[in-house]
């Protein structure tokens, strides 16, 4: 479940875009709170990415990401879905995911400094 501390938060502004609808501004809160290194919005991402929920397409990889970001924050559910997930994918797949996490935390720690 999504923490209210962060909920709607931009980094800028601490609003979001009037235009954003749906998933679309599911994923622009999450990606704002991941930013910032929510492990609960890593997490968030990961649910929606490996169910296909809230308007977002099923995609393992990504969903992998994210709950490899937020397993190496602590997050102790995020350690079990990627450990299930990973059951359904190849080591290409799973090399992938870890390629996009690195590439994450290098992008937002760039951002941070």
């Amino acid at each position: 479940m999504m923490e209210n501390g962060w909920l709607g938060r931009s980094a800028a502004t601490g609003a979001l875009p009037a235009d954003l609808e749906g998933s679309d501004l599911f994923v622009a809160q999450c990606l704002t709170a991941a930013a910032d290194g929510d492990r609960a919005a890593y997490y968030e991402l990961g649910v929606a990415y490996s169910t296909g929920s809230h308007g977002i397409d099923c995609d393992l990889i990504e969903a992998h990401k994210w709950f490899n970001l937020a397993a190496v924050g602590g997050h102790e559910e995020a350690q079990f879905c990627r450990a299930e997930i990973s059951e359904e994918m190849t080591a290409r797949e799973i090399a992938e995911a870890q390629r996009r996490a690195r590439q994450w935390l290098s992008q937002t720690s760039r951002k941070a400094a």
